[in-house]
């Protein structure tokens, strides 16, 4: 049932930046098209240098052709995941004897990329999506080089109904960034769900977990929790049984998903 009350809503989120940012960069390894604009978005508002690729190969060519002061990676990306890219860094570290850089993890779904998984590929921490500003601003403020800051980010909402254009400017802190997402979004989760239809279709097993967990990261940013644990658990289906106990739940949840980027198209 949709739902359009606000009455949660927190206080908007605000923060400065100290001064001794507009010194620093920022690498960020994301493969989903729309959080690479929030990200970039998000950074240039903060006055922080960054730089933003596609996958895990890019951003370590990134790495050997500069420094930067933190490393934000999606931990699921093509020709070179997160974890792996992590390695590559403390490796390229200790044999260059280069500082050790922070590396954060970016994951739509921790039951897939847990927590011990992150250390073990030497990630210091992790956001989960949907990454709002104050997150953001909560996790740079602990790991950047200089003085902590204090942040403390507002508590989430959690009502479990559909975002109203309300919500979804208070959990990113600027009419701007929705306006700018919204339509890059869709785009590209519309792409996603007819890839995820064929590789149904032809039995891939690869593709579909591949088009599912983008499909998880877009829903995060447009927040629909019950559609996106769904995603989560297909994952963890199709992961360990293969593709024929799921492909009932698969249709069924392709379905979901129109309906509700119908829905999101019309906010």
């Amino acid at each position: 049932m949709l739902s359009s009350d606000t009455s949660s809503q927190q206080v908007p989120f605000h923060f400065s930046p100290p001064d001794h940012w507009r010194q620093m960069a920022v690498l960020v390894a994301e493969d989903h098209s729309a959080y690479r604009a929030l990200l970039g978005w998000l950074l240039e508002k903060l006055g922080l240098g960054h730089e933003v690729v596609g996958d895990g190969c890019e951003g370590l060519a990134a790495i050997t052709r500069r420094r930067f002061d933190l490393v934000i990676s999606d931990c699921q990306m093509p020709l070179m995941d997160g974890y792996a890219l992590a390695r590559a860094i403390r490796l390229h570290e200790q044999q260059n004897g280069y500082r050790r850089v922070p590396i954060i993890a970016l994951t739509a779904n921790l039951r897939a990329d847990d927590p011990q998984r992150c250390r073990d590929a030497g990630m210091d921490a992790w956001l989960v999506k949907p990454l709002t500003f104050a997150q953001l601003c909560d996790v740079l403020g602990r790991w950047l080089p200089g003085p902590p800051c204090g942040v403390s980010p507002p508590a989430p909402g959690g009502s479990g109904a559909w975002p109203t254009r309300a919500d979804l400017i208070q959990t990113f802190g600027s009419e701007h960034v929705v306006n700018q997402m919204l339509d890059s979004l869709l785009r590209e989760a519309r792409k996603d769900c007819a890839a995820l239809a064929y590789a149904r279709l032809t039995s891939n097993a690869q593709v579909v977990q591949e088009r599912l967990h983008r499909l998880l990261g877009s829903l995060a940013f447009l927040g629909c929790d019950e559609l996106e644990m769904q995603g989560g658990l297909l994952i963890e289906r199709v992961r360990a049984d293969g593709m024929g106990s799921s492909l009932c739940r698969l249709k069924t949840f392709e379905h979901d998903l129109k309906l509700y980027f119908a829905y999101v198209s019309t906010i």
